[in-house]
C-alpha cells in the first residue's frame, strides 16, 4: 500500500510500523454562562475596547479624556499651529466656493427656498468640527439625500399647496435622522450599515445620480409644470411633451453653456494641482450667468430666476418639530431611512480619506458627531446634512489638516447669509441645474462597476438591481432593492456555504482543495471534506446532505473504475468557527449514516468552541475521542494502517 503522506510503499502485513507522534485536541478552559455572554457581547459591540485609554488613569485625568473623547477638537487642538491653520484656511475658502452654489441647487431638490440649503451649511459643520474625528470631511447638504428626502416629503404633503406642513415635516425627518444617528453611535450599533453591501451602493448612487441629472432638465430646458415623479420613464415623457412649448431657449443656451464650461472645469481639476479650477467653476459660473441675466434682462424672456432669498442667519424651529400628530409617524419613518443613508455616505467618505492619510475614524463616534448636528441642524431651520464626496474630494487636495475647513466654510456661508443673497436674486435656475448635474456626474462610478462583475457576479446582479430599482421606479425602490439583495447574498452564503474535497500536496503534509490544485491526489480509500462555514441551523442540513453527496459520488466513481471503497470520511472544520443544536444534530445524522455504509467518521482540526460543544453534547464520546485530531495530516497517518487491517482477510 501506498503511504498516503510519505509517498513511499508500506508492507501490507507489517502493522509495527511506527507512527508519527498523533497531538490531542485541547479542551479550551471552561467559562461560566455569565462569562460567556459578557465575551460575545463585548466583542460584539466594543471590539475596540474604547474605555482602555481610562485604564488606570487617575479621576481628573479620565474627565480630560471623557471631554476630549465627546470632542475631539480638545485632543488635536492642543497641538495646532499657524502652519497647519494656513492649509486649513486654504481649504476652507475653497470648498465655502463650491458648497454656496451647490447648496441652493440641493435646496430646489429638497422643493425648499434655497436659503434652507445655505443653512444647512453653517449649523452642522460647526457642530461635526467639534465632535467629529474625519479631518477631511466636508460637511453640508447632498444630492442623494436631499433628492430622496424630497421624494419621500411630496408623497405626503404637496408644497406647493401646504408649503408651511412641508417644512415642519422637513425639520422633523430631519430631527429623527439625527436621533436615528445619536442612537446607533451611542449603542455602538454601526456594524449595522455594513449590511448594505458596497456593490448595492454603487448601484443606488448611480441609479440616484442618473435621477437627480434628469430632475435637473427642468431647470436647464425652462420647463414650468413638470412631473414629480423621478422614474425615468415619467421625466422623459413629461419632457418630450413639452418640447414645442415648453423649452425656452435662452435658458438653454445659458444652462448648456455653463455645463460645458463646468464639465470642462472638472475634468481639468482632475490634475491634483489644477483642484482649484473644479473647485471655483461653480462660483464663477453663478457670478457670470446673475450678470449675464441682469445685463440682458433675459428674466424677461421666460428665464426662470432663484428671486429672493432670505438673508440673516437660520431662525429657531424646535417649535416647527412635529412631536405628536398625524406627521409625527410619518415624519420617524422618513427620517430613519435618510438618516441611514446620509450615514452610510459619511462613513464611507470618512473611511476612504483616512485611508489615504492612513490614521483611524471611530465610526461610533462618527454616528454620535453626525446625529448630533442634525439634531441641532433640525432645530434651527437646517434639513439633513451630511459628508460630502464631492467637497470632501477638494477638501483633501487643498491640504487640510485638520476639521477646521468646515469652520472657516461655515463662517464664509454666515458672511453670505448676512451680506451677499441680495446678489442672487438674477441668478438663473438653469446654472443652478447645470452645477448639480455636474457634481451628480462623478457618482457614477464605472471602474467599480466593472469590477464588481469581474470579481463577483452576485454583487453585480445587487448593483444593477438597485441602479435599474432608482431608474425606473423610485429612489425608495432602489434602496430597498439594494437592501433586500444585500440581505439575500448574506442569506444565500449562510444556508448554502461552500464545501470542498481535499487531497494532498506532492512531497507535502498539507492537504488542499483538489479544484484550486489540480496536482493535489486523493487519499486512498479515505475522504477528506472541508466545511467552510459555521454550522447553524439555517445550513446543518444542507451541509449534512452536501457531505453525503460527496461521499455518494466518490463511492459511484470508485466502483466504475474497480478501486477499493472508501472507508474512512475525515471533516476538515478548521473554517468551522462556530456550531449549534441542530449543526450537533446534523453531525449525529451524519454519523449514523456513515455507520450504515461502514465509514468511519474522523474530525480533523476543531476550533475551541467547537471542541466544547462536541464534549458538552457528548458527541465526541459518540465518535470516540481517538477520532478527533489535530491536523488532516495526522488523522491520515492514523487511519491509513487501519485500513490495512481491515481489508486483511
Amino acid at each position: 500500500m501506498v503511504d498516503c503522506l510519505g509517498g513511499k510503499e508500506m508492507d501490507i502485513n507489517n502493522n509495527t510500523e511506527s507512527l508519527p507522534y498523533v497531538h490531542k485536541v485541547g479542551l479550551p478552559p471552561k467559562q461560566t454562562l455569565f462569562k460567556e455572554i459578557t465575551a460575545t457581547v463585548k466583542e460584539t459591540l466594543f471590539s475596540d475596547d474604547p474605555l482602555r485609554q481610562f485604564k488606570d488613569q487617575p479621576r481628573s485625568r479620565k474627565f480630560i479624556l471623557g471631554i476630549q473623547t465627546l470632542f475631539p477638537i480638545f485632543e488635536w487642538g492642543r497641538d495646532y499651529s499657524f502652519s497647519k491653520f494656513k492649509g486649513d484656511l486654504v481649504a476652507g475658502l475653497t470648498i465655502a466656493s463650491l458648497c454656496i452654489p451647490q447648496d441652493i441647487g440641493y435646496a430646489q431638490l429638497t422643493n425648499l427656498k434655497p436659503q434652507y440649503g445655505l443653512y444647512s451649511s453653517f449649523v452642522p459643520p460647526l457642530v461635526y468640527a467639534f465632535m467629529g474625528s474625519s479631518r477631511d470631511i466636508a460637511i453640508g447638504p447632498v444630492a442623494v439625500v436631499s433628492l430622496f428626502l424630497g421624494t419621500l416629503l411630496q408623497d405626503e404633503i404637496d408644497p406647493s399647496k401646504d408649503p408651511i406642513n412641508y417644512l415642519r415635516l422637513a425639520f422633523t425627518a430631519t430631527f429623527f435622522a439625527g436621533i436615528t444617528q445619536l442612537t446607533l453611535g451611542l449603542f455602538r450599533l454601526g456594524f449595522l450599515i455594513d449590511f448594505l453591501s458596497h456593490a448595492a451602493i454603487v448601484g443606488f448612487m448611480a441609479g440616484a445620480a442618473i435621477t437627480i441629472a434628469l430632475q435637473q432638465l427642468k431647470g436647464l430646458l425652462g420647463i414650468a409644470y413638470f412631473t414629480k415623479k423621478t422614474d425615468i420613464v415619467s421625466v422623459m415623457r413629461s419632457v418630450w411633451s413639452t418640447v414645442h412649448h415648453g423649452w425656452n431657449w435662452q435658458t438653454i443656451v445659458i444652462g448648456v453653456s455653463f455645463l460645458a464650461f463646468l464639465l470642462l472645469a472638472r475634468h481639468i481639476g482632475k490634475k491634483k494641482k489644477l483642484f482649484w479650477i473644479a473647485a471655483i467653476a461653480p462660483l464663477v459660473s453663478v457670478i457670470l450667468s446673475t450678470l449675464l441675466v441682469y445685463v440682458t434682462h433675459a428674466d424677461k424672456h421666460g428665464v426662470k430666476t432663484v428671486h429672493e432669498i432670505k438673508r440673516g442667519v437660520n431662525s429657531l424651529s424646535l417649535n416647527e418639530i412635529f412631536f405628536s400628530g398625524e406627521y409625527l409617524g410619518k415624519g420617524f419613518r422618513i427620517g430613519v431611512v435618510a438618516g441611514m443613508i446620509a450615514l452610510t455616505e459619511a462613513i464611507a467618505i470618512g473611511r476612504t480619506f483616512a485611508s489615504m492619510k492612513d490614521y483611524h475614524i471611530d465610526g461610533n463616534k462618527e454616528m454620535v458627531a453626525l446625529g448630533t448636528m442634525n439634531v441641532v441642524g433640525s432645530m434651527t431651520s437646517c434639513y439633513v446634512a451630511t459628508g460630502s464626496f464631492s467637497r470632501s474630494a477638494v477638501n483633501f487636495m487643498a491640504g487640510c489638516n485638520t476639521a477646521v475647513p468646515n469652520i472657516v466654510m461655515s463662517l464664509v456661508v454666515l458672511l453670505t447669509l448676512e451680506l451677499i443673497t441680495p446678489l442672487f436674486k438674477y441668478t438663473p435656475n438653469a446654472i443652478l441645474s447645470s452645477i448639480v448635474i455636474s457634481a451628480v456626474i462623478g457618482l457614477i462610478d464605472i471602474e467599480a462597476v466593472i469590477l464588481i462583475w469581474r470579481i463577483d457576479k452576485f454583487d453585480f446582479v445587487a448593483c444593477m438591481g438597485a441602479f435599474f430599482g432608482v431608474v425606473f421606479s423610485s429612489v425608495e425602490i432602489g434602496l430597498l432593492i439594494a437592501v433586500s439583495l444585500s440581505f439575500a447574498k448574506i442569506l444565500l452564503q449562510v444556508t448554502r456555504p461552500r464545501t470542498a474535497i481535499l487531497g494532498k500536496l506532492p512531497r507535502t503534509t498539507v492537504y488542499r482543495n483538489i479544484q484550486q490544485y489540480p496536482e493535489a491526489s486523493k487519499v486512498q480509500g479515505i475522504l477528506i471534506v472541508r466545511v467552510d462555514s459555521a454550522i447553524y441551523f439555517s445550513n446543518s442540513n444542507y451541509i449534512k446532505e452536501r457531505i453525503l453527496r460527496w461521499l455518494t459520488d466518490e463511492e459511484e466513481h470508485l466502483k466504475e473504475n474497480d478501486l477499493p471503497r472508501i472507508q474512512f470520511l475525515i471533516v476538515e472544520m478548521s473554517p468551522v468557527t462556530d456550531i449549534d443544536t441542530s449543526g450537533i444534530h446534523a453531525l449525529k445524522e451524519l454519523y449514523s449514516s456513515l455507520q450504515k455504509r461502514n465509514v468511519q467518521l474522523v474530525l480533523a482540526n476543531p476550533g475551541p468552541m467547537l471542541v466544547d460543544k462536541l464534549h458538552a453534547s457528548r458527541y465526541a464520546e459518540l465518535i470516540g475521542e481517538d477520532n478527533i485530531f489535530l491536523t488532516v495530516a495526522e488523522a491520515v497517518h492514523t487511519c491509513a494502517p487501519k485500513m490495512k487491517e481491515l481489508v486483511e482477510p
